[in-house]
């Protein structure tokens, strides 16, 4: 908020003295203690307040976690946790090949398949109901602006609720591994591809896979480590020998995102 005051003052922002909308204190490590699930924080010398999740809905999930800093608002606490990530690498993998319809994996023995045409086909229907909403919107103001912002909200939380739900299938099945995927950039692959190919390099949510893979897999003793794409898919993951075909041939199983078969 300084800093923006002191742009403001040489003319290069608004002059608009700057407030706080709504008031909070972030507690530094240095003034906390940590009792089992209790944590006291000092306001002043020999005044503390506590605060206990021991009975919250939450306690379970956050067991053998860390705390980090707490966040304390009017009438509210914000009590963050997070998992050190181990000291070592783990020297399982499991190496993703992404694709349009399928994630190709492999485990250092054999090739696993997960199938994710259901996610695609979920996001196709959703956007032609958002070509039809937006055809409305176009006719009725602020009413149809009101409705592509709630059917656009309703299509990224069915997306992020089918990515989770495949990612901790995935970890489940796949505890302590090192990931190996692919950093892919949608952008320079929109350059090489047609029209028909465009439209369905925008459905994949590949980086939303890898996003929230990266972040939840310190909660089962995982990595996540982003490889150069170049020649992935032609690559035997055995030898390294680079095939002039599209893909890899092997032995592949099929598992669901939910049952496992």
């Amino acid at each position: 908020m300084l800093r923006g005051w002191r742009r403001a003052e040489k003319g290069r922002a608004s002059l608009r003295k700057p407030r706080l909308k709504k008031v909070y204190v972030r507690d530094k490590s240095t003034l906390r203690k940590v009792e089992g699930e209790t944590v006291r924080i000092t306001v002043k010398p020999h005044q503390y307040i506590t605060f206990s999740w021991s009975h919250t809905w939450f306690s379970r999930r956050v067991k053998g976690l860390e705390l980090g800093e707490p966040v304390i608002k009017e009438d509210k606490v914000h009590l963050p946790f997070r998992h050190r990530l181990p000291r070592f690498t783990p020297l399982d993998f499991l190496a993703v090949d992404s694709n349009l319809y399928t994630l190709d994996a492999y485990d250092g023995e054999k090739f696993v398949t997960f199938f994710m045409r259901e996610l695609y086909s979920l996001k196709f229907g959703m956007e032609l109901k958002r070509g039809r909403i937006k055809s409305f919107a176009s006719k009725h103001g602020r009413k149809g602006g009101k409705l592509m912002g709630k059917y656009s909200h309703r299509e990224r939380d069915r997306v992020l609720d089918y990515v989770h739900k495949f990612v901790n299938k995935l970890l489940e099945l796949y505890p302590v591994k090192t990931f190996a995927v692919e950093k892919l950039d949608k952008q320079s692959m929109f350059q090489d591809a047609d029209d028909k190919l465009s439209k369905e390099i925008s459905r994949t949510v590949w980086r939303s896979i890898h996003r929230v893979l990266k972040y939840k897999a310190p909660l089962y003793g995982s990595l996540v480590k982003e490889v150069n794409p170049h020649l992935t898919s032609k690559s035997c993951p055995r030898c390294g020998r680079v095939s002039r075909k599209v893909g890899l041939s092997g032995v592949r199983g099929v598992v669901s995102p939910w049952t496992g078969n």
